[in-house]
């Protein structure tokens, strides 16, 4: 069954960086379309950015020049590189896949900015 697995979360300190990852299994991830959202306490789910169909990519405005998102196929794996750290980047940080049969959710990370 599909399954996402993020990684990478932790406690950083403001303009620190973070690389999260997500590992897919059972699922066609080289033709996939790959999203990172986050949720803040008290906040709604809002996405941060998307990889689609291989190497077109989009970023929330909030995010621009400060996150980047990739994808390794062979290793069936996307990641969010997190830079320039802010305190409202707090959030548990998801990420999602589509890969034409269903859309699906890892558990989440927790992504905590603090001095």
């Amino acid at each position: 069954q599909v399954q996402l697995v993020e990684s990478g979360g932790g406690l950083v300190q403001p303009g620190g960086s973070l690389r999260l990852s997500c590992a897919a299994s059972g699922m066609f991830f080289s033709r996939s379309a790959m999203n990172w959202y986050r949720q803040a306490p008290g906040k709604q789910r809002e996405v941060v950015a998307g990889i689609i169909y291989g190497d077109t990519t989009h970023y929330a405005d909030f995010v621009k020049g400060r996150f980047t998102i990739s994808r390794d196929n062979a290793k069936n794996t996307v990641y969010l590189q997190m830079n320039n750290l802010k305190l409202e980047d707090t959030a548990v940080y998801y990420c999602n896949a589509n890969d034409g049969r269903g859309d699906y959710w890892g558990q989440g990370t927790q992504v905590t900015v603090s001095s």
